[in-house]
């Protein structure tokens, strides 16, 4: 499955560089998928409301990979995951925290899921984790390039 569409949503805010970073690592990537910004503006850490906005949103947004990180737990032994919705219609990718449960929910549940451990679709990194750039842009252009899910 190829997808053209690539929506993001995380907690980084528009101050930094954050935002433009992980969406250039996308189109270094795949420069093809287009990206939609859902919103940056979730309170720093607020996992629950971060699931909130994307179950609002989820219903609405193109089919395509959904990249949405709120990620207090980044660093840590937290899981980085995938996980397929509508028969194929969207692959949410973000961290295993409870981020992507609500949106999961909200359009019927999960057709597949897994970790994002196959090192070949991440950013070396070169010091502390930035999952957001190192491991859920770098998987979200492989998916929008027909990479399956089950390669990751």
């Amino acid at each position: 499955m190829r997808y053209d569409t690539i929506s993001f949503l995380s907690d980084y805010g528009m101050a930094d560089e954050f935002v433009g970073v992980v969406k250039s690592v996308m189109r270094s990537t795949n420069p093809e998928p287009t990206i939609i910004d859902v919103t940056h503006d979730i309170a720093t850490h607020d996992v629950r409301a971060g699931g909130l906005a994307l179950a609002r949103a989820a219903q609405y947004l193109c089919p395509g990979v959904v990249v949405a990180v709120v990620d207090p737990g980044v660093g840590t032994e937290r899981r980085a995951i995938a996980v397929e919705i509508g028969s194929g219609a969207a692959v949410l990718v973000g961290p295993d925290n409870g981020l992507l449960a609500p949106a999961v929910a909200m359009v019927g549940g999960a057709d597949r899921a897994v970790n994002l451990t196959n090192e070949a679709y991440h950013l070396p990194s070169p010091g502390p984790t930035f999952a957001g750039r190192d491991i859920f842009a770098p998987v979200a252009a492989h998916l929008c390039g027909g990479v399956d899910l089950a390669e990751l």
